[in-house]
């Protein structure tokens, strides 16, 4: 299963948003990663949001990059306190359902 996480930097005031098979271990990785990466530039990173998406990697990056995409700080706090199912993410950001 893949999932949908947003990240906030307190520091920063910034989101993060991204996707993972294991929430938990990318959190960690973008708090103690030794890269130099735009996440380690931004820490201390907390989860403010994961949703579970599909077992579908593909259908998971379509939704990540839709909301990358749309660059919209606005659309990020509307998925955190309004937005609790894939359904209505894949709606939200106008990325069709999978009909199997």
């Amino acid at each position: 299963m893949f999932y949908l996480y947003i990240l906030y930097s307190i520091s920063s005031d910034k989101y993060y948003v991204g996707y993972t098979n294991n929430v938990e271990r990318r959190l960690h990785e973008h708090n103690n990663s030794e890269r130099t990466t735009y996440t380690s530039k931004h820490r201390p990173w907390i989860l403010k949001k994961f949703i579970a998406i599909s077992a579908d990697r593909g259908f998971s990056m379509k939704i990540e990059k839709a909301i990358k995409k749309s660059k919209s700080r606005v659309l990020i706090e509307k998925i955190i306190s309004e937005i609790f199912s894939v359904e209505e993410l894949a709606e939200l950001v106008r990325v069709p359902m999978h009909r199997d």
